[in-house]
C-alpha cells in the first residue's frame, strides 16, 4: 500500500474535504447575509471564493460514508442560493423602478427648463 492510499491518509483527505465543504457553507451564509443588506459587490467577491473552494472540494470523489453529510450540506447551500436569487430578483426590480423614476424626473426637469426658456 502506498503512502497516498493508507487509511490514515484517506481519513485525512476526507476530513479536509469535509472542512472545505463546511467553509463553502459558511461562505454561502455570508453571501446571503450580504445579499440581505444589498451588498452585492461583497456577494460577488464571496461567490468567486466559493466557486474556487467548490472546485477543490469536488476535485476528488466524495469519501465513502460521507455521502449523506455532503448531500445535506449541498441541500442547505441550494436553499440559501434560492433565497439569494429571490433577493436578487427583488433588487433588480427595485433598480428598474428607480430607473423609471429617474427618467420621469429627467423628463419633468427638461419640460420645466423648456417652460423657463419660453418666459
Amino acid at each position: 500500500m502506498s503512502d497516498s492510499t493508507t487509511p490514515e491518509t484517506l481519513q485525512a483527505d476526507a476530513v479536509k474535504q469535509a472542512t472545505i465543504l463546511a467553509d463553502v457553507l459558511l461562505l454561502t451564509e455570508k453571501m446571503l447575509t450580504s445579499a440581505r443588506s444589498d451588498a452585492w459587490d461583497i456577494v460577488t467577491a464571496y461567490e468567486q471564493e466559493r466557486r474556487d473552494a467548490l472546485a477543490i472540494c469536488f476535485s476528488c470523489p466524495i469519501p465513502a460514508g460521507q455521502a449523506e453529510l455532503f448531500s445535506e450540506a449541498l441541500a442547505a447551500m441550494l436553499h440559501m442560493n434560492e433565497e439569494m436569487i429571490g433577493l436578487l430578483e427583488t433588487a433588480k426590480q427595485n433598480v428598474a423602478v428607480k430607473r423609471t423614476e429617474q427618467r420621469h424626473t429627467k423628463r419633468s426637469l427638461g419640460h420645466y427648463l423648456d417652460v423657463e426658456k419660453d418666459h
